[in-house]
């Protein structure tokens, strides 16, 4: 039975590192993969080297989804607030009333009739403003449309740093890459409901990482430092997405598949 899986991110690019890989198996599988972004990013790391950064970075986003097999892409058109909350002003995601957001949200979910919803954690992962709001707005959007299943997509963090201290060694590196920033980021594994396998979709993710070039325009960044990483190494370090299911217990073995609630 097809489903649709919604998956809300905070900027283009997030949808890349968090979620790549299961929207291009869900979609691969006939389910319907909708996107939606709150901001254009405009506040990203490329500001200043890009005449307008927010187009750009849209149309970034529009060739990571099509690598993706996204039926549909939205941005709610919000500021984006900049790490510090220092850029958007009044009009920044982080800032707007979060319950007409969520409505706004509520009414893409019930259009698209979504069984499934994607957001993060409630510290965002590493503690930008934009995506701890995702997690609050994308929660009550849910509730008010009635979407069945919410997951945050996360990381396992135990295993996030030792890949990131493995990934350290690696030549070519930059030498301030530092595995330790990401000590208390993302969910530890006991939290953890789901682990899906996404490495024959490896890359579908690769691409979509690399469809973000304005991101990956410096040696220090996330997506540049994963994307020089060897193809075995990228698969072992990539190959599973990481979610906590609301109302759910974790229980072993983690499920493997998002719609697994949904099933008969």
């Amino acid at each position: 039975m097809p489903y649709t899986l919604v998956s809300f991110h905070a900027h283009p690019d997030d949808e890349a590192l968090l979620t790549a890989g299961t929207m291009a198996r869900a979609a691969a599988a006939g389910h319907r993969v909708v996107l939606v972004v709150a901001t254009a990013g405009e506040a990203g790391l490329a500001a200043g080297e890009t005449g307008n950064l927010g187009d750009t970075r849209l149309a970034e986003l529009a060739e990571s989804a099509e690598a993706l097999g996204c039926a549909r892409v939205e941005c709610l058109g919000y500021a984006d607030s900049g790490l510090a909350v220092a850029s958007g002003g009044e009009k920044a995601f982080s800032r707007v009333d979060a319950e007409e957001t969520a409505q706004r949200l509520a009414a893409l979910l019930k259009e698209e009739n979504a069984d499934v919803l994607t957001v993060y954690d409630p510290a965002g992962g590493y503690g930008h403003p934009d995506h701890v709001r995702v997690h609050h707005v994308g929660t009550r959007a849910a509730e008010i449309a009635g979407t069945p299943v919410v997951l945050e997509a996360t990381v396992d963090r135990t295993l996030l740093l030792r890949a990131l201290r493995l990934i350290r060694r690696l030549p070519g590196i930059p030498a301030d890459f530092d595995p330790r920033k990401f000590e208390h980021a993302y969910s530890a594994p006991e939290a953890i409901t789901h682990r899906v396998d996404v490495r024959d979709f490896i890359d579908h993710k690769r691409a979509s990482m690399a469809a973000h070039a304005s991101q990956a325009s410096a040696d220090t960044r996330t997506l540049a430092v994963l994307l020089r990483l060897p193809r075995p190494i990228y698969r072992w370090a990539l190959g599973r997405e990481w979610f906590v299911e609301h109302g759910r217990t974790p229980r072993r073995p983690l499920l493997d598949d998002v719609f697994a609630s949904l099933s008969p």
